[in-house]
């Protein structure tokens, strides 16, 4: 869709370049929901693609991605064989069921940002203990964790002017054991539940609810749960008013599935353990 408002497009090359935010400004990556529908109350667009990120980053404590990373290119990530939970990535990946015009746009910070409770890269980097960089309006910076920085559906920590910069992960989170549950009403459907557990060599336990709450929930037992306590945990930590409501689920029934599919991801990490 043609943005007939814009009157200006900035390209900054560094963050000093970036331009004093107004009103009527909004930063452009991939644009996949910018271009999506009218933004008539926009005049400038903040293009971020001469930055020139890298779209991943590796080092001996973390993955870097860049918030201009594209889904593309994070699920062509080769990733080694001791970081049992990398089938996360692209199994979140696909959890956009979006075309391959969309993942080669689609970039992973603007999902976070956008903050759907649906949003799977929300899942993905809240489940393996991501923390976001943000660059300041006022030219600082502040880390926060995923989990933190999404509040409610479309809300979030950023203030005005504020930006993204990138997203780690923990390469001691990417090496746990991790199972992986989501549900649609439809097939093709967005998420209605998305969860995601793993487990630590110490013995902890963390499960990670998306889609089905209006923001990240995280719990974590350090002590394996049986299936009384996990579903206590659950009721306790997740409140009715939590739970997301549109036309993909109801309430009530996101709450359903979640307890289902938590205790599925206790069987798989866990085993059967008693009840």
């Amino acid at each position: 869709m043609d943005l007939n408002t814009i009157t200006t497009v900035a390209h900054p090359q560094t963050r000093a370049q970036l331009p004093i935010w107004r009103a009527g400004d909004a930063w452009l990556a991939g644009g996949t929901w910018l271009f999506s529908e009218p933004q008539v109350h926009l005049t400038r667009l903040i293009d971020l693609a001469d930055l020139k990120w890298p779209a991943l980053t590796v080092t001996e404590s973390h993955l870097g991605i860049a918030a201009t990373c594209t889904v593309a290119q994070l699920d062509g990530l080769v990733c080694p064989p001791g970081w049992f939970a990398a089938a996360l990535i692209n199994q979140c990946c696909r959890a956009f069921l979006a075309s391959f015009k969309i993942w080669k746009t689609a970039t992973v910070g603007g999902n976070l940002c956008m903050s759907l409770p649906a949003g799977p890269m929300i899942s993905l980097t809240a489940a393996l203990d991501g923390v976001c960089t943000i660059w300041k309006a006022d030219g600082g910076e502040r880390k926060i964790q995923v989990t933190e920085f999404v509040t409610g559906n479309q809300r979030n920590r950023l203030a005005t002017g504020d930006l993204l910069r990138q997203i780690d992960i923990p390469i001691a989170a990417l090496k746990r054991r991790a199972a992986f549950r989501q549900i649609s009403l439809a097939p093709v459907g967005r998420s209605a539940a998305l969860l995601i557990g793993s487990l630590d060599t110490d013995g902890t336990l963390k499960l990670t609810v998306t889609a089905s709450t209006v923001r990240p929930i995280q719990l974590s037992f350090p002590k394996p749960p049986n299936a009384s306590a996990l579903r206590d945990a659950i009721e306790q930590h997740i409140t009715d008013e939590l739970y997301h409501t549109d036309i993909h689920g109801k309430p009530l029934w996101r709450k359903h599935m979640t307890l289902r599919l938590a205790e599925e991801i206790r069987d798989e990490l866990l085993g059967a353990a008693p009840s």
